[in-house]
Order: structure tokens, then C-alpha cells, then sequence
């Protein structure tokens, strides 16, 4: 598949993810919603790993790395799928832009990386301010709503330890490996989690359009939403796919509104507008102060 393909797929997957959690937990219950989405890729993984004979390892290196990727699996899809019900899908995206500057916080304890820029320091200092004015009708509606906020703070937390932690795992195996294998491990946990907060499935408050959405999510975000990012990163250097955390939060923010009718207030665009900015300071402020130094 060609490179192109790959980042038009993980684009329009990775903006169409938070509108599908939001519906997929509209009639169906988070813990629950997510598990059926885990199975439904999971399903369709064996199948693919059956038919294309990839070879999935289950050496200690290779079980580290599923480990390793469970934990972003885990606690960022089931922490955001709580949240999905008092938090709109946009404001799950941007948060959720914000990884990458986490991810480098990050990496500077665990991986031993250098410190964050000067330009970098204020990149993230202006990315608070823009979550400040994001959260600000969030948390001024009810308690329930900042407390979905919180639920999406500790899933990019998650999300970006998961990140960081699979950087220490020296193994090079196949990207349908890596999934197949991840789901392997984390499935158990969402059946587990589903069991002790629910434990239910109340099928007759089930609707079609959360069915679609855990399809959809099952097949596109668990299983080709990864195999495009695998090939992308693969093939492209890394600020071309950095590029991705600011245009996907545009997208949902937009399809949230078109599709879901989630309000857009004027505190909402400041702070979306806030943080895009900050992301693409972050991602290429140095590099360009260096090319302009040049001239």
C-alpha cells in the first residue's frame, strides 16, 4: 500500500476515533463498549495473522513489548471511553494532541533524553493555558464533566508512557505482530474491568449507531488504524508524522460539531487554536529558529 494511502488513513482514523467512542458509548456501557471493540479486532487479527501467515513471537522481548503496549491500550481506551459520555469527542482529541509533549517529559526521566528547548519550555507553557481555556466550560457545567476531563488527562498519561516504554524494547518484529499480540494481552483486562464495574449487558438499551461505532472502531482503530501508523512511521520521518496531533483535533473538533451537534463556544476555539499553535512550535519551533539562523 502506498505511503500516501497509509497517512490518509491514519489521519481520517485517528479524527473519526474519539466521534466513535463518544457513539459507541452512547447505549452501551464504556467498560463494555471497549471490550466489544477489543474482541472485534482481536477476531478479525486472527484471521488476518491466519491467512497472511505472519509469524507473531512470544519471546520475553516480544511479550515486554505487547506488555508495554497494553498499558496505553488499557488504561487510555478504557479512562477515555468512561470519559466519552460528559466529554465532547473534540476536546478527547485535542487532549490527546497534547501526547507528544508528555511523551518528551517523559522520555527525559526514562529514556534519558535532553531537556526540553527554551522554545520547547514555552510551546508547553502556552499548551496549559490553551487546555485551561478548553476545560473552562467543562468544568463550570458540573462536576460530572470535570470529571470526565480528569478520565482523559490520565489516558494520555497512559497513552504516553505506553509511547515512551516501548522505545526501551530492542526487537524488530512485523506491525501486525505487534497488534495481534497487544490485543492478546489486553483483552483479558477489558473483560476483567467490564466484570467489575458493570458486569451487565442490558442488550435491549442497545442501539445501531453504537453498534456501528464498536465495528468500526474494532476493525479501523485497533487494527488498521495501527497498521497505517506502523507503515507511515516506517516511511516518513518523524516531524512529517508529528504532523498528524495538529491536524486530526481540527478534524474532530469539526465532526464532532457537524455530526454530533457538540456546541462550539468561543472558549473552545481560543483554546483549540492555543494549543495547535503550541503543538507546532513544539514539533518544528527549533528546527526553524536553526534554518533562520543559517541565512
Amino acid at each position: 500500500m502506498p505511503v500516501k494511502v497509509s497517512y490518509f488513513l491514519m489521519v481520517l482514523i485517528w479524527s473519526t476515533t474519539p466521534l466513535g467512542i463518544v457513539w459507541s458509548s452512547e447505549s452501551v456501557s464504556p467498560s463494555l463498549a471497549v471490550l466489544m471493540r477489543m474482541l472485534v479486532g482481536l477476531f478479525i487479527g486472527a484471521l488476518v495473522v491466519a491467512v497472511t501467515n505472519v509469524r507473531v513471537p512470544w519471546s520475553k522481548q516480544a511479550c515486554l513489548l505487547y506488555a508495554y503496549s497494553s498499558i496505553g491500550i488499557f488504561g487510555g481506551m478504557l479512562l477515555s471511553y468512561m470519559a466519552a459520555r460528559t466529554v465532547p469527542s473534540g476536546i478527547i482529541s485535542l487532549m490527546f494532541g497534547l501526547a507528544p509533549i508528555l511523551s518528551g517529559l517523559l522520555a527525559q526521566q526514562l529514556l534519558n533524553e535532553p531537556k526540553f528547548s527554551l522554545i520547547k519550555l514555552i510551546a508547553l507553557a502556552s499548551a496549559l493555558v490553551g487546555l485551561y481555556f478548553v476545560s473552562y466550560n467543562q468544568v463550570q457545567n458540573s462536576q460530572t464533566q470535570g470529571l470526565g476531563l480528569v478520565y482523559v488527562s490520565m489516558a494520555v498519561c497512559f497513552f504516553s508512557l505506553s509511547g515512551v516504554m516501548i522505545k526501551r524494547v530492542k526487537i524488530a518484529i512485523h506491525p501486525m505482530a505487534t497488534t495481534f499480540g497487544a490485543l492478546v494481552f489486553v483483552t483479558p483486562l477489558f473483560f476483567i474491568a467490564w466484570w467489575v464495574l458493570d458486569g451487565e449487558l442490558n442488550i435491549q438499551n442497545w442501539n445501531l449507531r453504537s453498534l456501528w461505532a464498536i465495528g468500526y472502531l474494532g476493525l479501523f482503530g485497533s487494527l488498521i488504524g495501527a497498521l497505517a501508523y506502523f507503515h507511515v512511521l516506517q516511511n516518513l520521518n518523524a516531524s512529517t508524522v508529528a504532523l498528524t496531533t495538529l491536524i486530526t483535533p481540527s478534524f474532530a473538533i469539526g465532526l464532532g460539531a457537524w455530526l454530533n451537534n457538540e456546541p462550539l463556544c468561543k472558549e473552545l476555539i481560543i483554546g483549540a487554536a492555543i494549543i495547535v499553535i503550541s503543538l507546532g512550535f513544539f514539533q518544528f519551533g527549533d528546527k526553524y529558529l536553526k534554518t533562520k539562523s543559517k541565512r
